[in-house]
């Protein structure tokens, strides 16, 4: 049903107002969300406020002025209350259906940002409605207040009076404060299917008389992306370009879309490497007008297609399938997963690249000419086979790589499409580097200033084992949570090697704290027991050692040589004596 025309002789209304539904019974795709709205307006159960969110073109304000009317009809005879049934005869129905309703507001929060026009809001609601049951604020794009704005129609959200009720609307959710959504009833309109949309957009262009091909119309449908404006857009244009008729020529035309069957082809072309014929069918598909980035999603959706042909069986016998895409599944059913899903990501790159280069259609070819070579490339699991049987054919292990000067040194390979690839032995090393210590592993948390774990590591945690690439750790009852965590992530970025670090019951090591400290008081005793030391402590007596110097007097000491060396004499620190 469409909305009725406000005066005579109007001049030509765009289809996305002329067909915008008046009842819930003409909203489309959004079954969920009537019989919520259906049952809370049968049963009395009203929020104060509803929030609904969805993309653009799907319905929200559209659906807002549903509700408005559900909640003032009053019924041919005036005597009825909200229904889900409007009458579209009583005063209130029709002064909202023609927006001059003065108890039902609408305002753009997109223009009308400010805390002073959130006054005016807060002002009006103490005042009850003129003609109708409940005087209604609709705010569409809601989002766009600003903050303050928001907190200055929190309290009024809250508890407004009986009489008012708000209805919001946003494309984008997440930019509406948590406070504003918890006073809410929130609703997701969700994107409208293109078979839904299809069948909508055929029915409209039956109404306005036009004769449209059913392919044509799809095409519509999937260029909308579940916007019914949108489409509604398209439609009315693709009908003013054919003159009263929609083909699918025109949509191509109109829309720069690339031919289907040329699509096929250049990705049945790209998937077997055919590099020269693919680049002329694309400049083919430019000079035919087709949009270059257009080429390249009409390719991913033909790859996710091949794809899914691999994955579920019977698929190209599904009768919904189009007689072209039924035929690329079966002329490219040798391409297999691995190689699907390398085009899948060199095309999402390439998506990027061309939509950001200067110039698209150059950017387009060269993400072509890769995905070409690509083609002719074995997957890297036939490789690391063929590398190891190499291997052992050659003498050795099974799981070793070929060795310099045998038989597997250059070995050609045979793979998978008759390719052949010269596969270069990988060079045994020689030697593995030394085995951190535990307490080297913690040198690297100071050298890399995380002073905090350095700390708790020092002080705190016990060494259990430590073996390349695995810590064994006691820690004390202080330490956080997520110290075995931090400290794997940390080893396996600065070492580059995965590092698996777990906590244990065992008893363990003493801390680095205590072994330094058990070490500071055998340099002690030791330097006490030097002549040098004695001596000084007779001359002074009372004298003791507050620090001790590093030097090499401990181990002279333990290979028996007491007499000190010049540099040892230089070196001790008589100024840290009393």
């Amino acid at each position: 049903m469409a909305e009725a025309d406000t005066a005579a002789g109007l001049a030509y209304r765009v289809l996305a107002r002329k067909y915008r539904p008046a009842t819930f019974e003409e909203l489309i795709g959004q079954e969920a969300m009537v019989r919520t709205l259906s049952n809370a307006i049968e049963t009395g159960r009203l929020p104060h406020a509803w929030m609904l969110t969805g993309v653009r073109g799907i319905g929200k304000t559209t659906t807002a002025r549903i509700v408005a009317r559900a909640l003032n009809c009053t019924g041919a005879d005036g005597k009825g209350g909200p229904t889900v049934h409007p009458c579209g005869i009583c005063d209130s129905c029709r002064t909202i259906l023609e927006d001059r309703n003065v108890d039902v507001l609408e305002m753009d929060a997109a223009s009308r940002t400010g805390v002073e026009d959130i006054r005016d809001i807060i002002d009006g609601v103490r005042y009850g409605p003129a003609t109708s049951r409940y005087k209604i604020y609709i705010l569409d794009e809601v989002h766009m207040l600003s903050k303050n704005a928001f907190n200055a129609l929190l309290k009024t959200l809250e508890e407004p009076p009986p009489h008012t009720k708000f209805i919001f609307a946003t494309t984008e959710i997440r930019k509406v404060p948590i406070t504003v959504l918890s006073r809410c009833q929130r609703f997701d309109l969700r994107r409208i299917d293109s078979e839904t949309l299809t069948k909508h957009f055929m029915k409209i262009a039956g109404l306005e008389q036009v004769e449209a091909e059913p392919e044509a119309i799809k095409m519509i449908a999937l260029a909308a992306d579940g916007s019914v404006r949108d489409g509604l857009s398209l439609l009315d244009q693709a009908i003013a370009r054919g003159s009263g008729s929609v083909t699918a020529a025109d949509v191509k035309d109109m829309l720069g879309l690339a031919d289907r069957g040329q699509s096929i082809s250049l990705c049945r072309q790209v998937l077997r490497g055919e590099m020269k014929t693919a680049l002329e069918t694309f400049e083919a598909m430019q000079l035919a007008g087709s949009d270059p980035l257009q080429v390249l999603q009409d390719m991913c959706d033909l790859i996710h297609l091949l794809t899914r042909g691999q994955v579920i069986p019977d698929f190209a016998a599904d009768q919904g399938i189009p007689e072209y895409d039924r035929q690329l599944l079966t002329e490219v059913s040798d391409v297999k997963i691995p190689a699907l899903a390398r085009a899948w990501q060199i095309l999402l790159k390439g998506i990027v690249e061309v939509q950001t280069a200067a110039h698209p259609a150059q950017a387009a070819e060269m993400v072509l000419v890769r995905l070409a070579y690509a083609s002719e490339l074995p997957p890297p699991g036939d490789l690391v086979r063929l590398l190891r049987d190499s291997g052992a054919a050659s003498g050795g292990s099974a799981g070793s790589a070929p060795s310099p000067g045998g038989g597997g040194a250059k070995a050609r390979l045979a793979l998978g499409g008759g390719v052949a690839v010269a596969a270069a032995a990988v060079p045994q090393v020689a030697s593995q580097p030394e085995p951190l210590t535990f307490r080297e592993i913690v040198a690297l948390f100071d050298a890399h200033r995380e002073a905090g774990i350095y700390a708790l590591l020092h002080a705190q945690v016990r060494l259990v084992r430590c073996t390349p690439g695995h810590l064994e750790l006691r820690v004390g009852p202080d330490a956080p949570a997520n110290l075995a965590g931090r400290v794997g992530q940390c080893l396996t970025e600065w070492t580059g090697q995965r590092w698996v670090v777990s906590l244990s019951s065992e008893q363990g090591e003493k801390t680095l704290l205590e072994q330094d400290r058990e070490a500071q008081a055998v340099r002690m005793e030791r330097a006490q027991a030097h002549p040098l030391v004695q001596a000084v402590t007779t001359a002074f007596p009372g004298a003791r050692i507050l620090t001790l110097k590093q030097t090499d007097i401990a181990q002279k000491a333990e290979e028996g040589d007491n007499r000190p060396s010049d540099a040892d004499r230089d070196d001790f620190p008589n100024d840290n004596e009393d």
